[in-house]
């Protein structure tokens, strides 16, 4: 070894020699023999790389023209060592070189190093002062790469928390999304003190998108977040069956139920429910409707744009031949895509869904521009325009504000268009943007997590999703200070109306379709009872009508389709001594399991998900179609992600 080193050194000083032909061509042939040799025991599978040569480096260069001179024992003895130290490097685990300790000794590596390579220039005949040039230059070098790497590590530190993430399955993959979900809902209704507030108002709601987004969320394996949760939403989403007003009378009557409260045995429950009149489908009014569609690149996962067609699919066939619809979608532009067609000619409206694709930006304000136009060509006496949008939400190009967005609704709705939305997927789903349409749009909102979610709202629903039967529908409750001390309305937050707002038919409210029904719970403290959580006033007196009949007052507002003016509805509340049927008691299940989704435990106690499950098992009743039955399962689930 040392022979060839002295070689090569004489090599470096001395003159390039001449190239032997002889020696050339037989270290040609022992190359090819080597080759072949190599080739017959390799393993068959071993792969080809046919890659473009790559330009030689310096060093490369180096060992090439020695392989031209006869200094070839020389250069195989020195690249002999180079490969067993790279093959010392290759082999060491990645974490070992990532870690401090190996930085470390790297460090120390160097310096010892730093002494031979001082000897290498000097016998290299360099100058003393090159020498230590090169010798300080491998010196900042370490210490560059070890402040590069502190800079990093700082920079990591002080890098933001990462945005929350949530797992889906497309294809049968697994994907990591991006939480950028937006969603309208606000702090948890207050506790009132009768005295000083007797009256609560809101307005109606049949809206269902927050208990099918919080069926997803949990059967993808997570608690969904608290602002999702809308426990009207959540109660709402359920059929009841409640007493149905008599014919000819007002469009739904109103059934009250007062009785002990599940998770507190010294406050009552008030139960309102509201059921609608059931109108039969040969009699009801011929309907326009339009197919909004979101087709932007963003609707392109399977549980998007797919599952949206099959969605529409099956409300054809609730459609009648005096039906009439037409398509619009909208994406880096709008268009319509079908012109008003009868519904009787399926082929044609399921030919233009089938030729739907995702792709480009989100211009939902051209879309609900056309499809308003469509809307009111279509528009004629005695039949029900109905614009249903099909999004995830996701307005990017023209007007995409919310209080713009919803100012333009607003504007429209005197047109006589209902808009009506149906949310899809996950990711970028923005629940405020489409809550804002539907309430000022006199419509509803639906989330589609499933095709069995779709045959709910679009099929064993249809009546009430599409054909309105009172609008503009407000309730109002005076609470007997005498007999009530506090109160507060489980729900509806973002729903709620200031007193005035009642007897003003300017003011905008829910809207109830054919056989819908609606469900309000109100959680009242009798006073003297211990769960009061506020000190009575000194100097209040309150007020008495008949404390020994009257609990409180119920008033409902609503106005007949296509009229101006409202009409009222009045009910007393009277304490009972009967037992709950099951339908309340099933519905109080359900509010007490959105209270602890919401993490809105303060009214609570210790009621757990366990208590919840029992009291829903109890009162499940009559569940033609399994929605209670999931419920349960749901709230199972909830209880052992939230452990």
């Amino acid at each position: 070894m040392t022979n060839d080193l002295d070689r090569l050194k004489a090599a470096l000083s001395a003159a390039t020699p001449p190239i032997d032909g002889d020696a050339k061509a037989r270290a040609m042939m022992l190359a090819e023999k080597s080759f072949a040799a190599s080739q017959e025991t390799a393993p068959a599978t071993r792969p080809i790389h046919n890659r473009p040569e790559k330009p030689a480096g310096f060093v490369t260069g180096v060992f090439k023209m020695f392989a031209k001179t006869k200094l070839r024992p020389a250069l195989y003895a020195t690249s002999s060592l180079a490969v067993i130290g790279l093959g010392v490097f290759l082999v060491l685990p990645m974490d070992q070189l990532k870690s401090p300790s190996m930085l470390e000794k790297s460090d120390k590596a160097r310096s010892q190093t730093e002494a031979p390579v001082d000897r290498v220039i000097a016998d290299q005949s360099r100058p003393e002062t090159e020498q230590a040039t090169v010798t300080g230059l491998v010196r900042q070098q370490s210490v560059a790469n070890a402040s590069t790497l502190s800079v990093k590590v700082k920079r990591a530190q002080e890098m933001p928390a990462p945005m929350p993430m949530f797992e889906v399955e497309q294809d049968g993959i697994a994907a990591n999304l991006v939480d950028t979900e937006r969603f309208a809902n606000a702090d948890p209704s207050p506790l009132k003190i009768t005295s000083e507030s007797p009256v609560s108002t809101f307005s109606i709601d049949v809206d269902t998108a927050s208990y099918a987004y919080i069926r997803s969320a949990i059967n993808n394996g997570s608690l969904p977040r608290p602002d999702a949760v809308r426990i009207e939403e959540m109660v709402n989403y359920f059929p009841y069956d409640y007493a149905a007003p008599p014919k000819g009378e007002a469009p739904f009557a109103t059934t009250v139920a007062v009785f002990q409260t599940p998770w507190n045995k010294d406050t009552k429950l008030v139960h309102i429910g509201i059921q609608g009149q059931r109108s039969a489908i040969d009699t009801r009014p011929p309907l326009d409707l339009v197919f909004l569609i979101d087709t932007s690149g963003s609707m392109q996962d399977r549980n998007k744009l797919p599952l949206l067609k099959q969605s529409l699919r099956l409300l054809l066939g609730r459609l009648g031949a005096s039906d009439r619809v037409s398509i619009v979608t909208y994406a880096g532009s709008s268009g319509v895509v079908l012109e008003p067609t009868s519904a009787s000619d399926q082929a044609s409206i399921l030919a233009s869904l089938d030729r739907l694709e995702a792709g480009g930006s989100t211009a939902g304000q051209a879309g609900l521009q056309l499809a308003y136009a469509q809307a009111e060509k279509m528009h004629s006496d005695g039949r029900i325009g109905r614009i249903l949008l099909a999004t995830d939400g996701d307005f990017n190009v023209g007007i995409s504000d919310t209080e713009a967005l919803k100012k333009y609704v607003e504007q429209k709705r005197e047109t006589g268009t209902y808009l009506s939305v149906l949310g899809f997927g996950r990711g970028n789903y923005n629940d405020a943007l489409m809550q804002a349409l539907a309430q000022n749009g006199n419509g509803t909102a639906s989330y589609i997590d499933t095709l069995s979610e779709a045959q709910k709202v679009l099929v064993d629903q249809a009546s009430g999703a599409l054909f309105p039967i009172a609008n503009d529908v407000k309730i109002q409750v005076e609470f007997n200070p005498s007999m009530i001390a506090e109160y507060r309305l489980i729900g509806y937050e973002t729903r709620a109306l200031a007193r005035e707002d009642f007897n003003n038919d300017k003011v905008d409210a829910g809207d109830i379709g054919a056989g819908h029904t609606v469900t309000a719970i109100y959680e009242i403290t009798p006073v003297g009872s211990p769960a009061l959580k506020a000190d009575p006033l000194r100097y209040q007196t309150p007020a008495n009508s008949d404390p020994s009949v009257e609990l409180g007052y119920l008033k409902l507002r609503y106005k007949a389709p296509g009229q101006s003016e409202s009409r009222l509805i009045e009910t007393p509340i009277s304490d009972s001594t009967a037992a709950p049927d099951t339908e309340a008691r099933f519905s109080a299940a359900v509010a007490g399991f959105g209270q602890l989704l919401r993490g809105d435990t303060k009214y609570l106690g210790d009621w757990t998900y366990q208590n919840a499950i029992a009291l829903a098992v109890e009162a499940k009743g009559a569940d033609p179609f399994g929605y209670r039955a999931e419920a349960v399962s749901l709230m199972r689930l909830a209880g052992s992600l939230a452990q």
